[in-house]
């Protein structure tokens, strides 16, 4: 009878362990996939990197200024060394171009030539991967036809955000990152700015680990409680690749964002760019799509990751600090608010000194909006950070990116010209541009010239830029937003090819008439509130920061939108 009972306890226990091993392997379905015998021991270190970027045709700088291999070209170039897999994510997929904007913009004739190179890797028996938070676009499904493996991110379902890592992967051995997405717009009418690394099979491989995880999250609707070995980070902050890049002594890693999607020994880009900005000691260039230290979800709140960092960078180690923004329609403005309270704290402060310049693009005579700067990316003395996302609370916390970080390390070594002096000698290019605009007291900048209809009168107090108008934002209840859309370098007056925009704008009468978002100054949170129809106040308790009062009505200058998959 005992030995029985033995039978059936050891039979429950064999049971009870298969029941446990079989949810820790369900929990580990994400295995990632052969590194054809790449390791950490017998990758290549001796790199080459080449900046790449597209000017729109009719964005002309100085002669001498710097000037880096056409996007297209790089693209091209990366398709050329292919010989086994190409591995793509993008935030969007929309090369083909239609005749009608073809016929105004030859330029986006480069999107179709880049489709049929893609097609063309089936007769070449190149395989080729994409990774896409896209469920539903004719694109991915032609390149299906011609032999592509597609997954699927379900983003909404995982963290209730999107997509918006934009990085290739060739062989395993070169990559490109940066802030372009497959659309023709940023072969032709935006300006885009990227980085492709050759025979670094090292980050190539760390970086073909992140897109592992994408892949492996198709049809998953949870995240899971544990990640394979093979997608764990081969290198971090605190302990970057020790590499030759273009014959000089670098160190180097790949990050990543959200945090959900972080598995062991990864730094997600906050980390990095919290590193990149402690590490400063003379100065801070950042370029940058649009800068928000606002975290919106059930409710909104300040969101002090960045902004703090650079706060201290300022005052405490007085470190130079220039703030490159793109102005344009979606340009959310208490943008001009956070960055002018910035400025406020270098006031009668000896060696503090914060310059902030707004990017603008330009109305055509058809109504297209072209030159947007979609750069994403931040240079120092002594390292560069290169990523997918804009500055704002909700991109890291809600969506999926990755960024690149490379430095110098610390000593009077000499250096070759690599990518953290052309890309300081970059940032200095457009800074010093005519296309952009410096903050000034009492002026709003204009990003747009649809977007004030009626002049706005001001009130200043003390040496304030005044705060721009707010609106209502549904970014509150539903997924974290989209940065970009269909809108911002196509035509205004056309509809979209894809998916309907739900631009939400407010003015100041609306204002008059109903709750709109307030800062609380005591809480440094947002609240609804009503306004009085001939006083519009905005109190921002951000450290020094005094807002004015507005007098007259005009319309809102900007709205971000939230189509679910536009870019």
């Amino acid at each position: 009878m005992k030995s029985q009972q033995k039978c059936i306890v050891i039979f429950a226990l064999v049971c009870c362990f298969a029941v446990l091993v079989a949810l820790i392997f369900s929990a580990v379905d994400i295995w990632g996939e052969d590194e054809d015998g790449i390791t950490e021991e017998n990758c290549s270190k001796n790199c080459r990197a080449m900046l790449v970027e597209n000017i729109p045709e009719d964005v002309s700088f100085l002669d001498n200024g710097t000037f880096h291999v056409p996007l297209s070209v790089g693209l091209s170039n990366l398709l050329d060394r292919a010989t086994r897999v190409v591995e793509i994510v993008s935030p969007l997929w929309l090369l083909n171009s239609s005749e009608y904007e073809s016929s105004f913009q030859p330029a986006a004739r480069q999107g179709r030539v880049l489709l049929s190179r893609l097609q063309d890797l089936k007769a070449k028996e190149i395989h080729l991967r994409i990774s896409s938070g896209e469920s539903d676009c004719s694109e991915l499904n032609t390149l299906a036809k011609h032999n592509a493996e597609v997954h699927y991110v379900n983003m909404t379902a995982l963290t209730k955000g999107h997509l918006l890592s934009s990085f290739w992967v060739v062989d395993r051995r070169h990559f490109y990152i940066g802030s372009a997405s497959m659309d023709w717009r940023s072969l032709a009418t935006r300006k885009e700015l990227g980085v492709i690394v050759y025979n670094c099979s090292c980050l190539a491989l760390d970086l073909h680990r992140v897109f592992n995880l994408y892949w492996g999250l198709q049809y998953k609707e949870f995240i899971p409680s544990f990640w394979s070995k093979r997608l764990f980070a081969l290198y971090n902050r605190d302990k970057p690749l020790d590499l030759s890049l273009d014959n000089t002594k670098v160190q180097a890693y790949i990050s990543s964002s959200p945090d959900v999607f972080i598995p062991k020994d990864r730094t997600n880009d906050l980390e990095a760019i919290s590193r990149v900005i402690q590490e400063a000691r003379h100065f801070i260039y950042i370029s940058i799509i649009d800068y928000l230290p606002l975290l919106s979800r059930n409710a909104q709140r300040y969101w002090s990751r960045v902004d703090s960092l650079i706060r201290e960078a300022l005052i405490l180690r007085k470190v130079r600090v220039r703030l490159l923004i793109s102005c344009w329609e979606k340009t959310e403005p208490l943008t001009f608010n956070f960055v002018w309270s910035l400025r406020t704290l270098c006031m009668e402060q000896a060696n503090c000194s914060l310059e902030a310049k707004f990017f603008n693009p330009r109305v055509q005579r058809d109504g297209s909006v072209q030159g947007i700067n979609h750069n994403r990316f931040m240079v120092t003395e002594r390292a560069i950070y290169l990523g997918n996302l804009d500055w704002v609370g909700n991109e890291f916390t809600f969506n999926a990116g990755a960024g690149l970080v490379i430095s110098h390390p610390e000593g009077p070594e000499e250096r070759n010209s690599t990518v953290v002096e052309q890309l300081r000698a970059t940032f200095e290019r457009d800074w010093f541009s005519r296309y952009t605009r410096s903050l000034q007291a009492n002026k709003i900048p204009l990003c747009n010239k649809q977007q004030i209809t009626r002049p706005v009168s001001m009130k200043a107090s003390h040496t304030d830029d005044g705060p721009a108008p707010i609106r209502k934002d549904q970014r509150d209840s539903g997924p974290a937003p989209m940065r970009n859309s269909h809108k911002d370098s196509g035509q205004l007056g056309l509809k979209p090819r894809q998916h309907e925009d739900r631009p939400n704008k407010i003015s100041y009468q609306d204002m008059a008439n109903g709750p709109v978002p307030v800062l609380d100054q005591e809480r440094g949170q947002v609240k609804m509130s009503f306004l009085d129809n001939k006083q519009v106040q905005l109190k921002v308790n951000h450290h020094d920061s005094l807002m004015e009062t507005l007098s007259q009505s005009a319309e809102s200058s900007g709205s971000r939108e939230l189509s679910n998959r536009s870019l």
